[in-house]
């Protein structure tokens, strides 16, 4: 089971003064990436997520490879990037009596699942040896291949550990839910990073004191990292090549990492952002709750992380015009016409002149009055009209401009409002069942509080009250 399919296949008893070709069996030599070579080898190793490494957690006693009557459970690990999915994976693994197989979710098939599982029960019956199948992105794997992982998971042939950086509720079919022990990963703190950023700098498979990092590099290290912990790592390496080649081969002693080298090997921050993933819905439900909530300052932080992550302007335009009519509504109508406009000036002019127009419109509708009540309005009648209340349109509103008309009385008493004064009278407009319901209810906030006081006469004078 060595093809292209498989990126790992490896006991749990290798020696660990070799490496394994995945990086979990001894450590990896030094040519191997900074961020494969500080891959924890036990769960005391692990950095953060210390809400699931507790003793007795399940997942600590899986990784322990404890044994008892319950048995193991596969896990679907569900996290940001760079928060220890495939660490977590690789340390369940080296439990003794184990082996790892690491299963492309982007190539394999059906036939390369089954033929997974068919190896995993010869493992199992006639050596007594379980497998670890990790499988990571499972969100990538369609229906019929995570159907082939249930026979599997459910006679406990495998310990499947499936990472995912996508909502499981959405994105793994319920049957394997069920049988899965679900936990999620938390981003790194700063504090964690920290920490790994000192291994990494202190231990002989690591930087082994070669250098220094400068409290201004480790600032800039830890703040563009994002929360994960193979960025950190990664760019600590790159650093570390940057300040080498400054000092030159003569150098003496450690190596001085300056902020400089860290900005050269970093100089923006990571964006953690998929527009078909969590990320993208996250950040812009927080948007709209923040226009909603009418803070300025969070909904403009929101529009800069779509933007520098490169959403499309045309849907922030979209979200503008509908957060306009939905949480400004009346209390200012205007915030409805600068939404649209700001959608059409990102069809006109683009990005990067575009967010000029989008920053306007969120800052309008975010310090804007507030007020729901026309679409609230709206809901209620729909509801009604649902329900089956309701009857017919009343003669006199009926179509009149047709040959027989008069006969059936269509029209017959409709007044025209334009002759009275101030051009509104008094007549019965909804259906028999309806007259007197007010679905309109405005606030007293902006422009909707003089609404308010326009509707009470409105309604006084065509209901005749």
């Amino acid at each position: 089971m060595t093809g292209d399919l498989f990126s790992a296949e490896h006991g749990a008893d290798e020696d660990d003064s070799e490496p394994s070709r995945s990086g979990s069996g001894g450590r990896p030599r030094r040519h191997a990436p900074l961020a494969v070579r500080m891959r924890p080898r036990s769960v005391d190793e692990v950095v953060g997520q210390q809400h699931l490494l507790d003793d007795g957690s399940p997942l600590r006693v899986l990784a322990e490879g404890a044994h008892g009557p319950a048995g193991a459970s596969s896990v679907l690990l569900y996290g940001p990037p760079g928060t220890g999915k495939t660490t977590l994976a690789h340390v369940i693994a080296r439990s003794p009596d184990r082996r790892f197989v690491e299963l492309s979710a982007i190539r394999a098939g059906v036939k390369d699942v089954r033929t997974v599982m068919d190896r995993a029960l010869e493992d199992r019956d006639l050596h007594g040896v379980t497998t670890v199948l990790f499988l990571d992105e499972i969100h990538r794997f369609n229906k019929a291949q995570q159907d082939a992982l249930l026979p599997g998971v459910e006679n406990g042939w495998v310990i499947l550990v499936a990472a995912t950086t996508e909502n499981p509720s959405f994105s793994v079919i319920a049957p394997l839910l069920s049988r899965s022990l679900l936990v999620t990963l938390r981003p790194l703190t700063e504090s964690d990073l920290d920490g790994l950023l000192d291994r990494a700098l202190r231990e002989p498979h690591g930087l082994d004191g070669a250098f220094i990092l400068e409290d201004s590099a480790r600032s800039h290290l830890l703040r563009m990292a994002g929360g994960d912990a193979r960025r950190v790592l990664t760019t600590l390496e790159a650093a570390a090549a940057v300040a080498s080649g400054r000092a030159g081969s003569d150098a003496e002693g450690p190596v001085r990492v300056a902020a400089a080298d860290a900005e050269q090997a970093m100089d923006h921050a990571v964006q953690r952002y998929d527009r078909d993933g969590d990320q993208h819905y996250d950040i812009v439900s927080a948007f709209i709750k923040s226009l909603r909530g009418s803070d300025a300052d969070a909904a403009l932080h929101y529009l800069a992380r779509m933007i520098v992550a490169g959403e499309d302007p045309r849907f922030i335009a979209r979200r503008l015009v509908i957060a306009a009519g939905e949480e400004v509504g009346m209390a200012d109508p205007s915030a409805l016409q600068t939404a649209v406009a700001a959608a059409q000036s990102v069809q006109l002019i683009g990005m990067p002149e575009a967010r000029i127009l989008l920053a306007e419109a969120t800052v309008h509708i975010a310090t804007a009055p507030k007020s729901n009540a026309s679409y609230q309005a709206l809901d209620a009648a729909i509801a009604d009209v649902r329900s089956g209340r309701g009857g017919a349109v009343p003669a006199h509103l009926r179509d009149s401009h047709y040959a027989g008309a008069e006969r059936l009385g269509h029209g017959a008493g409709y007044r025209y409002a334009h002759d009275a004064e101030h051009h509104v009278v008094g007549q019965q407009y909804p259906p028999d069942e309806l007259v007197g319901v007010d679905y309109y209810r405005p606030s007293t906030n902006g422009a909707e509080r003089t609404v308010a006081e326009r509707l009470a006469r409105l309604r006084s004078i065509v209901r005749g009250d």
